[in-house]
């Protein structure tokens, strides 16, 4: 476990708020010597001095010169995020002023953070567990209602908790075996296989609704993957424009203007949706073209769900209904729209309205766009997006569920042929094992390596 804690002792510094000019930048000192070091360049009250929670007026000095007035913040450990001591300076916020700043308190004693150190020393020094650790840098991307209420769902301890309350139950029935195992020549039976194999069954039922919400949880963090497609000139990229109420796309009336994808995201119903626009879907000879209908069809494939549109102007029902049929013969969902209803022939148009599959619009006079989105929200099929349960968005967590989900069943596969106590006892601690990977109670240098450095720096 050293490297894990490695460097741990240096005071580490960096910009807390995001690169560019603003009001205020926040600069983040955090170590054993944190208020010392700041203490040396600030003049104002003797920071040593003040009690924690505190704000103090004063500047920042670089010998003689004064580099800014600035507001000091003091945060002493344990009460502070990383639970050492923390201090926090605002400065203006020129980028200049606060890389010198930045550049004096390392010449005074601290080292650059690394990518997401302060949150790692929150973990390491038992502010949350790993799962609340990574919600954090969650909570910090959250771009719609759906992704911040199940990443403070998870920031604040609720997978946690169903987590710590799976493994308390096992280890109670692993030291029973484990017990067995040290009265291995009496014959004595500690751990009764019966409430075990129950317990295993209940364990697997619990994991096996957390295994499932991962696709949901997954869309709520990464956005649903929705994919625009159709013939050339059927208003596709008109269709992307009038979604999004910005010209993302180019519009043109010669067909097979879009060569490759356009991609924008619009926040539906508190989830984020990923529009792709994409080539049309033709015969060419064209090569160019011809591999932008390639991608399309790939795209398409990898699609959540579809939104084939149809020129209501050029397209005639036998095409259309042909098209559709293709469409459900792929198995992904998909929403059947009729686009031009203003310049299409009203006998079509009737025809297609008596067709509760279609939904008919016109893409550049913005007609029925609300009832296209709501039918884009229901069509995703995202139930009442409770968020407020326990959603796993982490594949990191899912694939641990997951080993965990099989050493259980190596468990009742045991249980049924009457294995030895030591053979139990092996597939429990590979269940134990994956379930603390998910919290940090075992964890490793290259996981948590791996984990923190996807932070932003000064998180």
């Amino acid at each position: 476990m050293a490297g894990i804690h490695q460097g741990i002792d240096d005071s580490i510094v960096a910009l807390a708020t995001p690169n560019g000019v603003g009001a205020i930048a926040v600069i983040r000192i955090s170590g054993l010597d944190a208020i010392s070091i700041v203490n040396k360049v600030f003049k104002g009250k003797d920071l040593s001095k003040q009690a924690t929670h505190t704000a103090h007026f004063g500047t920042i000095r670089d010998g003689a010169q004064v580099l800014d007035e600035v507001l000091v913040t003091i945060f002493k450990g344990p009460k502070s995020f990383t639970k050492e001591n923390v201090v926090e300076i605002s400065t203006h916020g020129s980028p200049y002023i606060a890389r010198k700043v930045i550049q004096l308190l390392i010449r005074t004693g601290a080292r650059h953070a690394l990518p997401g150190e302060f949150t790692k020393r929150a973990f390491l020094n038992g502010q949350f567990d790993l799962a609340q650790a990574e919600a954090v840098a969650d909570m910090i991307l959250a771009d719609s209602d759906a992704s911040h209420q199940a990443a403070i769902n998870q920031m604040r301890g609720g997978f946690s908790n169903e987590i710590s309350e799976l493994r308390e139950k096992l280890i109670h029935f692993a030291s029973m075996i484990e017990l067995e195992l040290d009265f291995g020549e009496e014959d004595v039976e500690f751990a009764d296989r019966d409430d075990l194999k129950q317990l295993v069954d209940a364990l697997k039922k619990v994991i096996g609704v957390l295994i499932n919400s991962f696709d949901l949880g997954n869309v709520i963090k990464n956005g649903v993957p929705t994919v625009i497609a159709g013939k050339p000139n059927a208003g596709k990229s008109t269709l992307l424009n009038a979604l999004l109420n910005e010209e993302k796309a180019i519009v043109s009336d010669i067909a097979g203007t879009t060569r490759d994808f356009i991609e924008d995201e619009l926040n539906l119903g508190g989830v984020i949706f990923r529009f792709i626009d994409t080539a049309g879907l033709r015969e060419t000879q064209d090569t160019i073209e011809a591999m932008g209908v390639e991608r399309t069809q790939a795209k398409m494939k990898e699609a959540a769900l579809i939104l084939y549109l149809f020129d209501l102007v050029e397209d005639n029902i036998t095409d259309i209904l042909r098209e559709v049929n293709k469409l459900e013969n792929q198995g992904i969902p998909f929403l059947a729209i009729g686009n031009k209803i203003d310049l299409a022939d009203e006998a079509l148009v009737t025809q297609l309205e008596a067709n509760a599959a279609f939904v008919l619009i016109s893409a550049k006079k913005g007609l029925n766009l609300e009832l296209l989105k709501d039918k884009v929200l229901e069509k995703a099929n995202l139930g009442d997006l409770n968020t407020s349960g326990t959603i796993v968005t982490n594949i990191r967590h899912y694939e641990n569920l997951f080993k965990t989900k099989e050493a259980l069943e190596a468990v009742l596969i045991g249980l049924s042929n009457n294995v030895t106590g030591d053979f139990l006892a092996m597939d429990i601690r590979q269940s134990l094992h994956y379930l603390g990977e998910i919290t940090g109670e075992i964890t490793t240098d290259d996981l948590l390596a791996n984990i923190f450095s996807k932070f932003c720096i000064g998180k």
